[in-house]
């Protein structure tokens, strides 16, 4: 039995209904080197991406079709809107900072964590309900367990939660409010409960142990009935399942092996962003995926959630 399975067992042993998902198709055929970071924005009603190693931002129009790129000077891995002012919270190599696309040329700093660990960066993060930013570091090279969890808050306090992960993705969240945060590299999802006032995060349990051959887990995001939704890294695919029990309900298979992450957007929030990489792809491997690094779309039959916003 899954360890969480008692303790968040639902009435009656109801279980989440599986999505009817349609066909993947490739909106942005953008070779990216590490597409991340997707974040739909419901008030310009367009979507924002990474991408990592080429250090830049994207935002893509979906009604007209326009796209804008921003390039900077390290690496860009998360982007948040901010709720009370104008532009973003993203995540840069070293740390937090602000961005405005409309008036700014260089991110503003607001805190870097690590000052003494140069071989980390930062990479996956979202807004949790209350406005709070989480993001967690990795290392450049993916072996060293050199990352962390932080939060960063409106006030400027950043506060570290966890660490010891060599390469950190997510997190996202439950309809309850708790946390699931994945450890890429170990093929492994945790589940901790989080005090929505304190923002802290206790009773760290392992909610999935992924396949070997599945590829790892890696972006994730929620939809409007709770379930978790999780992109493959080097599975060519992004799965749903139930928050509780880490049960498979649906499989959406990518043209792209690489798959990085997935977020909900469009008018309704019934269409799944999916981001993916051709960064390490063999000169073979790229013949055979023409769309590796691109950005694809899914409709789903159930809306997402729309994605948090940073307080400050």
């Amino acid at each position: 039995m899954n360890p969480l399975q008692t303790s968040m067992a639902r009435p009656s042993g109801q279980r989440l209904a599986a999505p009817v998902v349609g066909d993947v198709r490739c909106v942005l055929p953008a070779g990216a080197q590490l597409g991340e970071g997707l974040l739909w924005s419901v008030r310009e009603q367009a979507l924002y991406w990474v991408d990592i190693l080429s250090c830049q931002l994207h935002r893509w129009d979906p009604a007209t079709g326009a796209q804008t790129q921003w390039l900077f000077a390290e690496e860009i891995s998360a982007v948040a809107e901010r709720a009370h002012a104008p532009g973003l919270i993203v995540t840069l190599r070293r740390g937090f900072a602000l961005f405005d696309p409309e008036v700014d040329i260089e991110p503003r700093t607001l805190h870097q964590p690590e000052p003494t660990m140069p071989g980390n960066r930062f990479n996956d993060g979202k807004c949790d309900a209350q406005g709070r930013f989480w993001a967690g570091t990795m290392d450049f090279a993916c072996e060293a367990p050199t990352g962390a969890l932080y939060r960063f808050d409106p006030d400027g306090r950043c506060t570290r939660h966890d660490a010891g992960f060599a390469v950190t993705n997510g997190p996202t969240w439950a309809l309850d409010g708790a946390m699931y945060f994945n450890d890429t590299v170990k093929g492994r999802t945790y589940r901790y409960d989080c005090d929505p006032v304190a923002g802290t995060v206790s009773n760290k349990a392992l909610w999935n142990q992924f396949a070997p051959n599945d590829g790892l887990p890696d972006g994730m995001t929620t939809d409007a009935m709770g379930r978790i939704w999780i992109a493959h890294w080097g599975g060519a695919c992004v799965t749903c399942h139930d928050p509780v029990t880490a049960a498979e309900l649906a499989r959406v298979s990518v043209p792209a092996s690489q798959v990085t992450n997935c977020a909900f957007g469009g008018a309704d929030l019934r269409t799944l962003y999916i981001s993916s990489a051709r960064v390490g792809l063999t000169a073979e491997q790229l013949v055979a995926e023409p769309l590796a690094g691109g950005v694809f779309a899914v409709p789903v039959d159930g809306p997402g959630l729309a994605a948090h916003q940073f307080g400050g």
